[in-house]
């Protein structure tokens, strides 16, 4: 029994240490969405759910909860939220092609109505990000109408 006291002591100071050297936090200005916001004009509501159910690993800016800059749970979500913007990351609308910001929105509503996102263990802590049927229709609306005036500024038939 000496050694498992020994072990959970070593493991303990482990810990605590780890506190002190964390991974860089995913925060910048949240100005960086303006570029998206302004392009593809989402309504009040559409840019309220995008907020709180899109941004935290979809921009270069998180908001983190109390136990997120826990170690080793900020090396986890940092990982997911390295992820998501490695998909897309509407921070950096600016710096994609007419092409692929076409085919990002179009991923956008693809993985809502497949269930896909948000994903699972992000709705474990956040509730409020849980779409709903209303939701998803009025962000696909948007969607929709945001790929048509991309069509239109590069001068394609709709």
């Amino acid at each position: 029994m000496k050694i498992v006291k020994k072990i959970a002591v070593v493991a303990l100071i482990a810990l605590v240490i780890l506190q002190f050297f964390g991974p860089e936090l995913n925060e910048s200005d949240p100005a960086d969405l303006n570029p998206f916001i302004a392009e593809t004009n989402p309504p009040a509501s559409v840019q309220k759910t995008l907020q709180v159910a899109c941004y935290d690993c979809h921009s270069n800016n998180t908001r983190y909860p109390w136990y997120g800059k826990i170690e080793p749970i900020s090396y986890w979500m940092k990982g997911h939220v390295d992820h998501g913007k490695e998909e897309l990351n509407f921070s950096e609308w600016s710096s994609y092609s007419t092409k692929r910001k076409d085919h990002k929105l179009e991923e956008v509503i693809e993985e809502i109505k497949e269930g896909h996102m948000p994903i699972a263990s992000y709705l474990w802590t956040h509730s409020d990000a849980k779409l709903t049927d209303a939701q998803v229709k009025e962000i696909e609306d948007w969607v929709n109408t945001s790929r048509a005036m991309l069509k239109i500024k590069e001068g394609q038939p709709q």
